[in-house]
């Protein structure tokens, strides 16, 4: 695997962050648009899509993180619970130089963790229960290590960002089909156009499914470049690659869903049958291996 300076990873996360808001925010403002014509707003549907779209940018940046962790179901540790954990991510900060993210669990039996936030200094690192039942100190350390590498190389923004605004997309897009296939708006009352109607439902099928795709094969190529720069932090790839092969199989988590699984450090769906461009994750195999050759 060619080498990633890590100082050009973070430049080009932090300038791929505003690509992205303005990708996503473009096509949540023709996803909103569209919605308002299949509903009859077309005097006021581009309005009305600037005003969602505006407001709902502004969520996410500012709660998206927190709206996740809601989603999820963890818990925030504090200061003195899992003093093992504690020092282990502490020590990973220090290393990584960066603040010490807040931590939370999960109470559920599935192996798997996942950072979010948007920068270092308001970032966060979910882990499971199962995963800390089940790993030693230097598996431990390795999958804190991935996480805390997403932190460093600002992959949660762009993470984080990807998730709330892709959900947004998914969700108006579903309920435009839905109001369409019970019967839409009487567009022939209204002198509207049979062909823009087509159009509009189409676009609000289509958005969600192109914009997934977009935040899954940038999750996967992320997972590569924080496997690499987790087993730099560590000094020990070994680590992180015996705590995947540990996490491969065991990784299903109940509080997941389709629209945050590209957060986790594994897929946290249960018999994903994602595979290619749908896929989440790179294969574990080939993440496994390539951490073994370093």
């Amino acid at each position: 695997m060619d080498k990633v300076n890590i100082f050009d990873a973070i430049e080009a996360n932090k300038r791929n962050s505003i690509i992205l808001i303005l990708l996503m925010s473009g096509l949540l403002f023709l996803a909103v648009a569209a919605t308002g014509y299949l509903f009859g707003f077309n005097e006021f549907g581009i309005i009305f899509a600037l005003f969602i779209t505006a407001i709902y940018v502004f969520f996410a940046y500012g709660a998206g993180a927190q709206t996740i962790l809601s989603i999820s179901g963890a818990r925030q540790l504090a200061d003195n619970e899992e003093p093992f954990l504690q020092n282990v991510v502490e020590g990973l900060a220090i290393a990584a130089g960066v603040p010490k993210p807040k931590i939370w669990v999960m109470e559920d039996p599935g192996m798997n963790a996942f950072a979010t936030g948007m920068d270092p200094k308001n970032s966060h690192i979910v882990f499971t229960r199962g995963l800390l039942k089940n790993m030693g100190r230097e598996e431990l350390e390795g999958v804190a290590a991935h996480e805390m590498s997403h932190i460093g190389n600002y992959d949660i923004r762009f993470a984080t960002l990807a998730v709330v605004m892709v959900g947004a997309i998914a969700l108006i897009g579903e309920f435009g089909w839905r109001f369409a296939a019970f019967g839409g708006r009487r567009d022939e009352r209204r002198g509207g156009n049979g062909v823009l109607l087509i159009l509009a439902l189409i676009f609000a099928i289509l958005a969600p499914i192109f914009a997934t795709l977009v935040k899954f094969a940038l999750s996967r190529q992320r997972e590569y470049l924080a496997d690499a720069n987790a087993a730099k932090l560590t000094r020990y790839p070994a680590g992180l690659a015996s705590a995947l092969e540990k996490i491969s199989g065991h990784a299903s988590v109940a509080g997941a869903t389709s629209t945050t699984a590209s957060l986790y450090i594994a897929d946290p769906l249960k018999k994903s049958m994602l595979t290619g461009l749908f896929a989440t994750h790179p294969p574990v195999e080939d993440r496994i291996k390539r951490l073994k050759a370093m």
